[in-house]
C-alpha cells in the first residue's frame, strides 16, 4: 500500500467550529477515498487559531516561532491539503490568508489542494471562486475540480446535509485520485552541500 500524507489547514475561530467540523469530515472522507486506491493516508491536522500569535510575530519579524515552523515545513512536505476558512465580508479570514502569505512561494507549486469553507448562508458560496480559487492559483497549487461550501443550514435536516454528504465524498475522492497519480512530494534542503568536502579542497 502506498504510503502518502494529508495536511489539513483550518482558520476556524471558535472552539468547536464548524469549519474544523468540516474540514474534520472532509479528511475522513479523503482517507476512506484513498483506501480504496491503494493509498494509506496519514493525516496532521494545522489549527491556525492556535498559531494567531506566532503567525502576527512571523509577519512583524521575519522569523516563525517553531510551532508555527513545524505547520509550515508540514504543509511543504504533504503529498495534498485541505485548507478550509470561515467567509468574512466575501472573503477568506485574515488568519487564513497570513498562514499563506509566510508559506514559501515554492511550498504549493504542484501539490494537489482541496478548497472549502463555511459561512452563514449559501450567498457565500461564491467567494469559494471569487477569492479561495485564485488564492491558490498564484500559488501554484492544483486545486481540485469541486470545492465545497458548508452553510449554516447544511448542518440541519436530512436533505441538506445529504447534499454537503455528496459534495464531500466528491471532493475527496478527486483529491485522492490527485495524490494516488503522484510520486511522494520531497522537499529540498537549501543548505544541504551539493559538493563534498573533497572537491572543494581540490577546486580550491
Amino acid at each position: 500500500m502506498k504510503q502518502r500524507t494529508l495536511v489539513v489547514v483550518s482558520a476556524g475561530l471558535s472552539q468547536p467550529s464548524s469549519t474544523r467540523l468540516l474540514a474534520d469530515r472532509l479528511s475522513a472522507a479523503a482517507v476512506g477515498a484513498a483506501a480504496g486506491l491503494g493509498v494509506q493516508l496519514t493525516v496532521q491536522v494545522v489549527e491556525l487559531r492556535d498559531l494567531a500569535h506566532d503567525l502576527m510575530n512571523h509577519l512583524l519579524t521575519g522569523f516563525p516561532p517553531a510551532p508555527l515552523k513545524r505547520a509550515l515545513d508540514a504543509v511543504e512536505a504533504a503529498d495534498g491539503l485541505i485548507a478550509v476558512t470561515p467567509i468574512f465580508t466575501a472573503s477568506y479570514s485574515g488568519l487564513f490568508k497570513s498562514f499563506f502569505d509566510v508559506l514559501g512561494k515554492d511550498a504549493l507549486a504542484g501539490k494537489p489542494v482541496l478548497i472549502a469553507a463555511t459561512g452563514g448562508t449559501a450567498r457565500h458560496s461564491l467567494a469559494l471562486d471569487h477569492a479561495l480559487r485564485p488564492l491558490f492559483g498564484y500559488l501554484r497549487a492544483v486545486t481540485v475540480p469541486t470545492s465545497v461550501f458548508a452553510a449554516t443550514d447544511d448542518w440541519g435536516g436530512d436533505e441538506s446535509a445529504g447534499q454537503l454528504r455528496g459534495r464531500i465524498n466528491r471532493a475527496a475522492d478527486e483529491l485522492a485520485r490527485e495524490i494516488e497519480r503522484r510520486e511522494p512530494a520531497t522537499v529540498e534542503d537549501p543548505f544541504a552541500l551539493t559538493t563534498s568536502f573533497e572537491e572543494l579542497l581540490a577546486g580550491g
